[in-house]
């Protein structure tokens, strides 16, 4: 027979967990997210002013005159850097967590962590022989 967990009165919740009741603060929450932003966005759009001239329309990069047309396309290698720094740049996010439990995991950890950076730098190794990293 399973020990019984005596719970002391104020600590057990009114309202049955398994019931459409409990729900109820999360649906209220969800009510005054949605009528928060839904406010704003309209005050703004009702309260703000709206001012259209010319230089305000154009394309803003970076405070240079844009030059060529928008819809040209892009060299496939700048995808190409792009991915290979989301790759790099998760992987890399995996040596916190390890950082956190050093101590715990002792020799192991640090041949675990040798092992996945070695592999880390023969990609990198990898793609710069292949060139993908040159910006010609």
């Amino acid at each position: 027979m399973l020990p019984t967990i005596v719970v002391p009165r104020r600590f057990v919740s009114p309202v049955d967990p398994n019931s459409i009741a409990a729900f109820v603060p999360i649906l209220i929450m969800a009510i005054v997210a949605a009528g928060f932003a839904g406010g704003t966005l309209l005050a703004s759009h009702y309260l703000g002013k709206r001012i259209n001239d010319p230089a305000k329309l154009l394309a803003y990069e970076c405070g240079v005159t844009p030059v060529g047309n928008a819809r040209d396309r892009f060299h496939t290698r700048f995808y190409l850097v792009a991915m290979l720094f989301i790759v790099f740049d998760i992987e890399t996010v995996f040596l916190y967590p390890w950082a956190v439990v050093y101590k715990q995991l002792a020799i192991f950890g640090l041949i675990e962590m040798a092992v996945f950076i070695a592999i880390l730098l023969a990609g990198l190794v990898y793609v710069w022989g292949k060139g993908a990293l040159e910006w010609d």
